[in-house]
């Protein structure tokens, strides 16, 4: 078995791929409409769907917002230096909802990233030890 991709809903699907593929440095790897059952899918992701999980976001016709809910947490991404990612996606216009430093009760040094549609997303450095 391997994990596939997680899959968002989302309100506004072309301001979802923007920050996906221009704020995250992601790809657009396909994206189809499916007028029968009024929604859109897209999967973005970091490489390939035979070799990678990505993400699918879905986007339901008519419906603008969702609430993400008291379950869900966050997505996490891996990147080279924390500090430098967190300057690069707030120079391509993304949030960060939480500055960089180390985590609480702990010493891994991370940061949140928050989408358009208020959906975390976790960035690590990868010599984190907690």
């Amino acid at each position: 078995m391997r994990l596939l991709h997680t899959m968002l809903r989302v309100g506004d699907l072309d301001k979802s791929i923007a920050f996906y593929t221009e704020v995250l440095g992601m790809t657009l790897l396909r994206r189809k409409d499916y007028p029968e059952g009024q929604f859109t899918l897209a999967f973005v992701g970091y490489g390939d769907e035979a070799h990678n999980s990505v993400i699918e976001l879905t986007h339901n016709w008519g419906v603008d917002s969702y609430e993400p809910g008291t379950g869900y947490g966050h997505i996490a991404l891996e990147v080279a230096d924390v500090y430098k990612a967190c300057e690069d996606i707030r120079a391509r216009g993304g949030h960060i909802a939480r500055e960089p430093g180390p985590m609480k009760h702990g010493s891994s040094i991370l940061a949140f990233v928050e989408d358009p549609d208020g959906y975390k997303i976790e960035l690590l450095s990868p010599s984190r030890n907690d």
